[in-house]
């Protein structure tokens, strides 16, 4: 099993000095990265944002989940991400995902083509970008992009190139990430292009399950060099996990069993929720835990007791 690692995901801050304060927060509480989401909605910009964050600490790592593919071209996207990790000195994990935010295309006008097509320009992006940080130049010619001749200048730190995060719920998409990607979030589907109550009926422990068992099937030789994520959006850590987990089944309109054995979920003592994620870790494989900024200051002492175990 690889060792526990954490994550912070943040996206916002009224002003600089609140900002650095945040990501050194987040770095003395023992958390291994700082995330951002890649939205059109009311959230700081992820580039700026995260050099930001990564001038204002030391040693902590700083992502997106994810940079959505048909906002930059790959080329541009590659020198910005190859710039970070450079600068940062190798610090920079790198998420990408096919974009599924249908109000980031009605606010922008990019158009929100189908699914498929979505994830088959993600997969194109992917193949160029690795192809400029690993040997310094991309010629492509695909469905989606021609490239000619680009040049990878500046190389980035991590040779051969940055770690790459890639997550989602279907089966082609974590196909690309099982056989692509260094780190493999699993989430719940979000093909509707909304969080509605649809999206309850994709956490379950079974439908983690299923998941795994088609990343496992498509990494083949290479799934136990994979770093499994989850990220979390029920996280309590409280007194009496059973009341707890009880009034949020009855809020949401699902059973306690649901709402329990979900990856997503997190709740009861300091305690329970450790052995709790022990369990997950070994049905599962998840060892690394990305939880929100509410959640960062409680969840402490659980980062504190798991991390790098």
């Amino acid at each position: 099993m690889a060792p526990f690692r954490f994550g912070v995901q943040l996206s916002d801050a009224s002003s600089g000095a609140v900002w650095r304060d945040l990501a050194r927060s987040v770095e003395a509480l023992g958390y291994s990265t700082l995330f951002l989401p890649d939205h059109f909605e009311d959230q700081l910009g992820p580039l700026v944002a995260l050099t930001v964050a990564a001038e204002a600490t030391t040693q902590l790592k700083v992502g997106s989940l994810v940079f959505g593919n048909d906002y930059r071209h790959p080329v541009v996207l590659a020198k910005e991400i190859a710039t970070l990790d450079l600068l940062s000195e190798g610090r920079v994990e790198f998420g990408l995902g096919a974009g599924w935010m249908t109000t980031d295309y009605e606010q922008s006008g990019i158009p929100n083509d189908a699914p498929g097509e979505r994830i088959g320009r993600m997969a194109e992006s992917l193949a160029i970008m690795k192809s400029l940080w690993s040997t310094g130049a991309c010629t492509f010619a695909g469905e989606h992009y021609t490239i000619t001749g680009a040049v990878g200048a500046p190389l980035p730190h991590h040779r051969p190139h940055p770690p790459i995060i890639i997550g989602g719920g279907g089966k082609r998409v974590l196909g690309i990430a099982a056989r692509e990607a260094d780190i493999v979030g699993v989430n719940p589907s979000l093909a509707a292009g909304y969080v509605g109550p649809e999206v309850l009926a994709t956490t379950t422990a079974e439908y983690y399950d299923q998941r795994i068992g088609w990343i496992r099937d498509a990494a083949g030789e290479r799934f136990a060099d994979l770093e499994l994520q989850v990220l979390t959006f029920l996280v309590q850590i409280v007194p009496d996990r059973d009341d707890a987990t009880e009034r949020l089944a009855q809020m949401m309109g699902v059973t306690t069993e649901q709402v329990d054995g979900s990856p997503i979920a997190l709740i009861g003592t300091v305690e329970q929720v450790t052995e709790r994620l022990i369990e997950r870790r070994e049905r599962f494989g998840f060892s690394y835990v990305v939880v929100h900024e509410a959640d960062m200051d409680a969840f402490a002492p659980v980062v504190a007791a798991l991390a790098g175990t």
